[in-house]
């Protein structure tokens, strides 16, 4: 525990340190905002990348918002969720953990994993050999075996006569991989293949072709090609480094290193202390690690209760969406006639009506699963069907039979089988028929309502300073 005070100590007397140096821009609801938080925030939004540029005159009202939601949030004891807690400790997790590992440790680590390799390998080095494989079966009888037995010595008498090896295994080898490039095998170490094929290879020297034998996979003649003994660390550091960064080292150094410090912590520390620790000593050093962690920690927290307050009561209030398009009709007045319903196509001509009656007394957002459980069950298509609300231009049908366009086409490839074409709903000459005809659109709008109504209450509950004169120091100080 003396540990852990210490720690909190120094901290601390870092932070104090630190802001003798960074005034207050700003204070909410009693919070101060220092201005490094306000830079940071500033910078990030109006950064190279960003097209809608804002002054910090602008940019303070947006901050500010910003801040009141979370205000509202942690009143509302928002980050005591677990749900939050669990999200942002995963989050921090995943900015903490690499802090936990160097490069010197990974490169420790593929230092032991060459010399494992090393001592495996010893004094016999590596052989590079080629081969020429006549496959045989454990299973075969001495008949077959005495065939290919007959066919390795041809192969091996055709080389000791001047045949070229490579062409020979391309031609002749059922080792078809190594076959294409002329039998040539990786590089093999020690306890690495067959005894009996490993017993020829490393009795050959460079050049040398040993004569046929047999293994467990068939008859071979080898022909060695090259022998090294394993290359320094230093020329084949950055092929282990590699190899142990896409096995994920880096994690698996970091969760010794955690799994080690709360084992040597008497019981006194968990993974979560020791990780809020490390968290809290980077920040302490570190500006734009602190206010990445603090942005995302209130980014929790602002959509959690953005969507309480404004996104999710928006959706779900039907009620209101309608009222809201009522009040604010003439704001979704179209441009151009629209056709509210169904443009069909049919086999025979009793189903044009029998579709009409199918959907004439139901909602319009009914009519689609009526229409296939009715006329479409099963895999058997007896009506093809577009629904919609149409503006001329959009369907060929509906140009044709509703906005009355001379020049409109006939029925597509799709419905050539279904020549009977009708349509039916009803024609919308310049307002939606009610909010759901344009229900995205209204969403979004009721949406910003709600949301400029809590801000502005926001305003009303939480009190704001700002210091004009530390506001005008911005990115313009030491």
């Amino acid at each position: 525990m003396k540990r852990i005070q210490l720690l909190a100590g120094m901290l601390l007397a870092v932070a104090t340190l630190w802001a003798q140096n960074d005034p207050v821009v700003m204070t909410i609801n009693g919070v101060p905002v220092p201005r490094s938080e306000f830079e940071y925030s500033f910078n990030k939004n109006n950064g190279a990348g960003v097209v809608d540029k804002k002054s910090v005159e602008e940019y303070v009202d947006l901050f500010v918002n910003y801040k009141l939601k979370v205000a509202a949030a942690l009143d509302a004891k928002l980050d005591t969720l677990s749900s939050f807690k669990q999200e942002y400790a995963m989050y921090r997790d995943q900015q903490v953990r690499p802090t936990l590992v160097t490069d010197a440790d990974v490169e420790a680590d593929a230092k032991r994993l060459y010399q494992r390799l090393k001592d495996n390998i010893g004094p016999r080095g590596l052989v590079r050999p080629a081969h020429i494989l006549l496959k045989l079966s454990t299973q075969a009888t001495p008949d077959e075996q005495q065939r290919v037995k007959t066919r390795i010595d041809s192969v091996y008498q055709a080389l000791t006569a001047g045949a070229n090896f490579e062409e020979l295994a391309k031609k002749l080898s059922d080792d078809v991989a190594s076959g294409e490039d002329g039998g040539l095998l990786p590089w093999i170490a020690p306890n690495q293949t067959f005894k009996e094929f490993e017993d020829v290879a490393y009795s050959l020297e460079k050049g040398q072709m040993s004569r046929p034998f047999l293994s467990p996979v068939g008859y071979h003649v080898v022909l060695m090609k090259d022998r090294k003994q394993l290359e320094p660390f230093d020329s084949l550091k950055a092929d282990f480094v590699k190899a142990l960064e896409r096995q994920g080292i880096r994690e698996a150094i970091a969760s010794s290193r955690i799994k080690h410090m709360v084992n040597t912590s008497d019981g006194q520390l968990t993974a979560d202390d020791i990780m809020r620790l490390r968290s809290d000593s980077l920040v302490a050093v570190d500006s734009d690690m602190k206010y990445l962690f603090k942005e995302y920690h209130d980014g929790l927290l602002l959509y959690e209760i953005s969507s309480r307050e404004v996104w999710d009561k928006a959706t779900a209030d039907e009620g209101a969406l309608s009222r809201y398009f009522e009040a604010h009709k003439k704001d979704y007045a179209w441009d151009q006639p629209r056709y509210k319903g169904i443009a069909y196509h049919v086999k025979d001509k009793k189903d044009v009506k029998a579709v009409k009656n199918c959907v004439k007394n139901l909602p319009f957002d009914q009519w689609t699963e009526a229409l296939r459980t009715t006329f479409n069950p099963d895999s058997i298509i007896r009506i093809r069907v577009e629904k919609g609300i149409f503006k001329a231009g959009d369907n060929a049908t509906v140009d044709r039979m509703v906005f009355k366009v001379s020049n409109a086409s006939k029925a597509d490839e799709a419905n050539k089988d279904y020549p009977i074409d009708a349509v039916y709903g009803k024609k919308l000459k310049k307002y939606p028929d009610d909010y759901t005809d344009v229900r995205n659109q209204v969403v979004e709008d009721y949406q910003n309502q709600l949301e400029k109504e809590w801000v502005a209450a926001l305003r009303q509950r939480y009190l704001v300073t700002i210091d004009e004169s530390v506001l005008k120091t911005i990115n313009q100080h030491p």
